[in-house]
């Protein structure tokens, strides 16, 4: 599935944008990677890249998921992730987490406002 991910990837990042740099490394062997789009020379002195992290994002993410894949792996979602994660997870995982953080964590002192919202 990586090789497929990277290429269709790849793909649809640089249709939509030419000039980003795919960028992709880490534990292939285990069948996780990191995807990071790298930001062309030329919008380094924009806010162009910042702006468009949400639209990239969803492009590969949707990819990620077409192929069976999840968006977060040893790093967890944190506050970064967590609209994608409030979006790619159906409700019964989420109410499923919900029940697992209020058993374990009552009074939400645990790592408050990451992963998904109560």
């Amino acid at each position: 599935m990586v090789p497929e991910f990277i290429k269709r990837a790849d793909s649809a990042l640089l249709a939509a944008y030419p000039d980003v740099i795919p960028c992709s490394f880490g534990h292939i062997g285990d069948g996780n990677i990191h995807y990071n789009p790298m930001q062309p020379n030329e919008w380094i002195k924009t806010p162009s890249f910042h702006s468009e992290r949400a639209t990239i994002n969803r492009l590969v993410h949707d990819i990620v998921m077409d192929l069976g894949g999840s968006i977060s792996a040893e790093h967890g979602i944190g506050q970064l992730r967590l609209e994608e994660n409030m979006r790619y997870k159906s409700k019964v995982e989420l109410d499923m987490m919900r029940s697992i953080k209020i058993a374990l964590d009552p009074h939400q002192i645990m790592n408050p406002g990451k992963i998904f919202r109560l």
